[in-house]
């Protein structure tokens, strides 16, 4: 069993500097002179400090964080990256996979906007979407080194040329993706330069571009210590959003939490077995083959637990036991077999094992029809 738990956002329908201006009649008279400031100048709060902040509007720092807490943020850092997401323009579209059946029909119709690369791809989107007196927008992914989609730097001109004569084809943006192939990170570096292709496109083809979309989770920082080139205007969050992880560090990003998920499985054996197999030896269903080299004992025995899930829902190296004393033995197709011989707990049969989850582990258990996924 999956479990998410989460606090519900309230009030976001209404942006957060309406709820500024409409609340600053009810605040004193010092949190009234920051909500001003905030209202008039969005933009450059987002660049400045707490105690920047402060200075200018002649408050003390408990006065900003009493501000944040009004409006339901944790800290001053939270208050920043709303503020942010409400200056940025509305992107009019929301995620959703397109699955390998989809035909192009499908996503014509039902798809605001899509990620392309290819000519011919995008060459049937045109060609549907004059079928269905529809405008297909889209954003063209460019390779800035991590070697997983994008088109080539030097062919960038001339494919934006080609894609520009298609009918019915709005090219709402380019994009890039980093750190998911290759671990090539989102430096400062790597923003400038896909904001330069940004500045290259319009100036050849005398066009604004809305959307730079040079963001995923890795790029949370930059954004944090004010390093994100302005042009850099749209995110695709994931491991960020939902395990508050910073990439580049490795630590939980202030006011976010890393225990979102929780993974429940089952005990359904539990039985002292030596640690080492018998018999003659060959791969398992992975693919993986037991090591002799590092065996000293053969009578060595260890208590085992065998949970009901395995690789057709997870990863071990995924997943973590909250009880620390456990350890992961290995996974078949459909069980998991621990060692709670070192455990302080007297497990039984039935009892449910808890579990840290990485981004991946959450990734296969929730694209799993056999976990059940509930909500706290």
């Amino acid at each position: 069993m999956l479990s998410s738990g989460g606090e519900e956002c309230s009030g976001m329908t209404v942006s957060l500097l309406q709820r500024i201006l409409q609340e600053s009649e009810n605040m004193h008279r010092a949190e009234r002179r920051v909500a001003d400031f905030v209202v008039t100048s969005p933009s450059e709060v987002i660049q400045m400090s707490m105690a920047s902040l402060s200075e200018v509007c002649s408050v003390s720092d408990p006065t900003i964080m009493r501000f944040c807490r009004r409006f339901g943020f944790e800290g001053y850092q939270d208050l920043k990256l709303q503020l942010a997401q409400s200056l940025v323009p509305s992107a009019p579209f929301a995620y959703e996979q397109i699955i390998p059946n989809d035909s192009i029909e499908n996503i014509v119709r039902y798809a605001d906007i899509s990620f392309n690369i290819e000519v011919y791809t995008i060459q049937l989107l045109s060609d549907e979407a004059v079928r269905q007196n529809k405008v297909h927008k889209i954003i063209i992914m460019i390779e800035m080194g991590d070697l997983r989609e994008g088109v080539m730097g030097e062919e960038l001109i001339a494919f934006y040329g080609t894609i520009l004569k298609m009918p019915n084809i709005e090219i709402s943006g380019i994009g890039t993706n980093l750190n998911c192939l290759s671990g090539v990170m989102p430096t400062q570096d790597k923003l400038i330069q896909l904001s330069l292709y940004k500045q290259l496109i319009e100036a050849k083809f005398n066009i604004k571009i809305p959307f730079v979309s040079g963001g995923t989770s890795v790029a949370i920082p930059l954004i944090l210590k004010n390093a994100r080139p302005m042009a850099v205007n749209h995110f695709r969050i994931g491991e960020a959003l939902f395990f508050g992880k910073d990439l580049f560090t490795g630590e939980t990003i202030e006011g976010m939490h890393n225990d979102v998920f929780k993974l429940y499985a089952e005990i359904i054996e539990i039985t002292e077995k030596p640690n080492t197999p018998t018999g003659e030896l060959g791969e398992n269903v992975a693919g993986n083959s037991f090591s002799m080299d590092d065996v000293t004992d053969l009578g060595i025995t260890s208590l085992r637990a065998i949970l009901d899930i395995g690789l057709l829902d997870m990863q071990p190296q995924y997943i973590e036991s909250d009880d620390a004393d456990i350890t992961i033995v290995d996974a078949s197709s459909d069980m998991l077999v621990i060692d709670i011989s070192n455990s302080k707990k007297n497990y039984k049969i039935g009892d449910l094992v808890a579990f840290k989850i990485r981004y991946m582990g959450a990734l296969y258990l929730l694209n799993s029809d056999y976990i059940e996924k509930t909500i706290e």
